[in-house]
């Protein structure tokens, strides 16, 4: 049999793993809320997406019954409010103060600026061992033809220039 890798390793090896910053919000019967994640990805058609959040955060009952949330991909000039989100700033009201946001169709909230915001309907949330994934069904879609991403590298921010080339295609 197999040894899993220990969490450490684990750990130190997704660091090498680069990947854009977003903060996901949230906004209905259970309030407002919203973090910073960097583990979303597209899914499937129709057009779904999944986030996953840490199953031990407060705001796991806040975005469950709320059934809907927005991804909001972050530019190079959002690394502070990525911050805020991460939990420097515990209180929820002053994260929001801190930019400004456009209402969704769903009711959450998009980064007025973002790079590109993705409202989703929640279609499916599963524990799998400490994070909830959720899976989203895009219903909306806002975004920007400028900027350059804000990106997280072997734990730190960096900035690269939308510009950098491509694969070929």
């Amino acid at each position: 049999m197999e040894e899993a890798v220990s969490k450490t390793e684990f750990r130190n090896a997704m660091a090498r793993v680069c990947a854009p910053v977003n903060v996901i919000t949230s906004n209905g019967p259970a309030g407002r809320g919203g973090f910073t994640a960097t583990a979303m990805c597209s899914v499937t058609e129709p057009p779904t997406l999944l986030v996953c959040m840490n199953g031990r955060s407060a705001q796991c009952g806040l975005f469950l019954e709320n059934r809907r949330f927005c991804v909001n991909v972050l530019a190079d000039d959002h690394q502070e409010l990525a911050g805020y989100f991460a939990g420097r700033q515990q209180d929820m009201s002053a994260r929001y103060a801190a930019a400004d946001w456009v209402e969704m169709p769903s009711g959450s909230q998009a980064l007025a600026d973002a790079m590109v915001s993705f409202d989703c309907r929640l279609v499916e949330a599963r524990l799998v061992g400490t994070h909830h994934i959720f899976i989203g069904q895009v219903i909306g879609i806002r975004s920007r033809a400028d900027g350059n991403a804000l990106l997280y590298f072997d734990r730190n921010y960096i900035n690269v220039p939308t510009q950098v080339g491509s694969f070929g295609g």
